[in-house]
């Protein structure tokens, strides 16, 4: 089993992506890279407290890779915009992969590298794990207990679509 920290913008739709792929176990939504005073939603809408909504997943690297979670990763979010992912505008939504170890940091580098040579922009930042902070029990597992909010309606679906069509090997329903 490994751990990885993502930010992707929304964490409601980053966790709903990866808790459809064979192999991850378990994804928590919560805060990295700022305080512990501030690690709420409240406070980290507010765009100012240093920390980034993030999913942290568990997976078992027997089933899917770590190069199949950073391909998916890249694939279901914009890693070319500094600080926004669509409409969600502000430093919380940025595009970040703290790493967990040595091993997880050089292949993020060679994907990043491998993006970038082929013309991409990347902007995401790529840090040591801190500490993680989950988020409010409300928003673990939001799609599934909340599939007619309209936010999830418009934003997770073409995500889903992207997972699906690209990465058919690792779907899971």
């Amino acid at each position: 089993m490994q751990k990885i920290v993502l930010g992707g913008g929304c964490f409601w739709c980053t966790e709903a992506v990866f808790l459809r792929v064979k192999g991850v176990q378990k994804v928590t939504s919560g805060y990295m890279g700022g305080s512990a005073d501030t690690a709420n939603y409240q406070a980290v809408c507010g765009g100012d407290t240093g920390h980034v909504e993030v999913i942290l997943v568990e997976f078992d690297d027997n089933v899917v890779d770590l190069d199949t979670i950073f391909a998916i990763f890249f694939t279901i979010h914009d890693p070319t915009t500094v600080d926004r992912q669509g409409n969600d505008i502000g430093s919380q939504y940025r595009s970040a992969i703290f790493y967990t170890n040595e091993n997880q940091k050089i292949i993020a580098e060679t994907m990043i590298t491998s993006l970038k040579n082929q013309g991409i922009n990347i902007v995401t930042q790529l840090k040591p794990s801190d500490i993680f902070y989950p988020a409010e029990d409300y928003h673990q597992d939001f799609f599934h207990k909340n599939p007619t909010q309209g936010y999830c309606n418009f934003a997770i679906p073409p995500k889903l679509i992207k997972l699906r069509q690209n990465f058919a090997e690792v779907w899971q329903d």
